[in-house]
């Protein structure tokens, strides 16, 4: 498996493939900010917004593919105000149910964490719901845990779950001062 980066056209192109990835997603349970049943128009709706903020260098999205097929994504957003230009948020990543437990969301994350170090960014920062699979991932992968919000986020069936935050240094070792980092 291989972690694709995605531009605005390329992810344009590949919308429907990210649609079923999506629906999948949700409906195999993962809450990532949809309800179910999802929508197969509102899937290809959401993921076409995106290339506007991948073509304006606001997101970064990456794709995971496995024998040809779209099986795994993986998004950081890059926050706009000038005091917050040193960290990031990793977002939606996401692995059909098909592909899991062969290191794909391991190798998405890897992907991810590396562009953005790669990109002077020196802090990532994201939530999940508590107590799924991925925040297992997370632990496993060096994140550390920040705290957990109660009722955060409703889960596909509509039910309000907790989430916990998660951040993670990278680039700049974990010694070294955010205001040196930016200051490079």
């Amino acid at each position: 498996m291989i972690a694709i980066p995605m531009d605005g056209a390329r992810l344009t192109a590949s919308v429907d493939e990210l649609a079923d990835l999506l629906i999948d997603t949700v409906a195999s349970g993962a809450s990532i900010g949809f309800l179910a049943p999802l929508d197969r128009a509102q899937a290809v709706a959401w993921w076409r917004e995106r290339a506007a903020a991948v073509a304006a260098g606001r997101l970064a999205v990456w794709t995971g593919r496995i024998e040809g097929r779209t099986v795994g994504t993986v998004s950081v957003s890059f926050p706009d105000k000038p005091n917050s230009r040193h960290r990031a948020e990793l977002v939606k990543l996401m692995v059909h149910r098909d592909a899991r437990g062969q290191g794909l969301g391991r190798a998405l994350l890897t992907a991810a964490e590396r562009a953005a170090a790669e990109a002077g960014i020196t802090l990532l920062h994201l939530d999940t719901e508590t107590d799924s699979p991925a925040e297992r991932l997370y632990r496993s992968a060096g994140w550390t845990r920040a705290g957990l919000i109660p009722d955060y986020a409703a889960d596909p069936a509509g039910v309000l779950r907790p989430t916990t935050l998660y951040y993670k240094r990278v680039g700049a070792t974990a010694e070294e001062p955010v205001e040196n980092a930016l200051t490079r």
